[in-house]
């Protein structure tokens, strides 16, 4: 079939699946289960009004509960098997991850990329936040700054391996250090401890402008007469942006903070296409990746790690979204 005739057919039959459901749950209920007849018309009127909300629910609980919550359930239970899922070793494959050095690293690694892309990414849009709104070409500025955020992480890792080659000729970092006259080129990516944070910089330059327009936006929104006052006071404008803004748009900035660190725990791209994992370079994603088509039982398992480490950031993220939007 035709693709575009197998796309409207598709939505054609979804429309028309969502109608027909929602009719006909309503008329079961109304006519079948609750009927608006007889001495208890108004008790089934009640009790059809209380259930109706949830038919509406229903699909997509049933959606959620199909694609989220059971995979959840069974990778889990996946995890307690050996790869070929015959045979049950318990927490066999957590013990194991727990033994391995190189997960031990990827742990460390994960943890290094938490503390330093969100608060690089999130102070970084915050100063070109404020800056940008000072200048008379800010709106181009900005559009310059959230440019990355339309390239792929893949793309944007190949345009930084063309920065960090070992090549003066090819690698702006090299042929800097040539000009200051350094007489051999360095692969930045090889250097032991220091390559994590070159590939760091990477992310950072794609999520400035996310942060930056999220911040940007908090910025315009608080009240110019506490500016007004501060210049009154005397306040130097670091004062007014440290002492004053800062402190009204915090909940924003937890808020930035807390969905790039979700981001960042679940980065693989910009690892694997830089480095693979190697040079002591691996992060959870890629470990798990580097076991998956293995015969072994931890790539489950850590997969299940990932989703632990990230569940308590995601609801914390939401939490502090619904206080900004009360």
């Amino acid at each position: 079939m035709n693709p575009l005739v197998q796309g409207m057919v598709t939505i054609l039959i979804g429309v028309v699946g969502c109608i027909g459901y929602f009719y006909a749950s309503n008329m079961v209920l109304d006519r079948v289960i609750f009927p608006a007849k007889g001495k208890n018309i108004a008790r089934n009127i009640n009790r059809a009004n209380m259930v109706r909300p949830w038919l509406f629910l229903f699909p997509a609980i049933f959606a959620l509960g199909l694609y989220l919550a059971y995979p959840v359930v069974g990778s889990f239970y996946r995890s307690l098997f050996n790869r070929a899922g015959t045979d049950f070793i318990g927490m066999g494959n957590y013990i194991a991850l727990y033994e391995d050095p190189s997960f031990r690293r990827a742990v460390f690694n994960n943890m290094l990329w938490v503390l330093f892309v969100p608060a690089g990414a999130t102070f970084m849009g915050l100063v070109a936040a404020q800056l940008t709104d000072r200048l008379s070409w800010g709106n181009i500025a900005k559009s310059l700054i959230f440019m990355p955020m339309a390239i792929s992480f893949v793309g944007a890792s190949l345009i930084w391996k063309f920065v960090y080659a070992n090549n003066p000729d090819i690698g702006i970092l090299n042929a800097i250090r040539a000009l200051l006259g350094a007489e051999r080129p360095v692969d930045v990516l090889q250097i032991p401890f220091w390559n994590n944070f070159f590939l760091m910089v990477i992310l950072i330059w794609i999520q400035t402008g996310f942060a930056m327009v999220i911040l940007s936006a908090a910025l315009r929104g608080i009240p110019e007469e506490t500016v007004e006052a501060a210049v009154l006071d005397g306040a130097s404008p670091f004062q007014i942006f440290f002492k004053i803004k800062v402190p009204q748009i915090m909940g924003t900035i937890v808020v930035v903070w807390t969905t790039i660190t979700i981001l960042v725990l679940k980065v693989f791209d910009i690892v694997y296409t830089m480095t693979g994992g190697n040079f002591d370079t691996q992060i959870l994603p890629s470990y798990m990746m580097s076991y998956m088509f293995r015969d072994d039982g931890r790539a489950t398992a850590t997969a299940f790690v990932i989703m632990i480490i990230v569940l308590p950031v995601m609801i914390w993220n939401i939490v502090q979204a619904r206080k900004e939007m009360r």
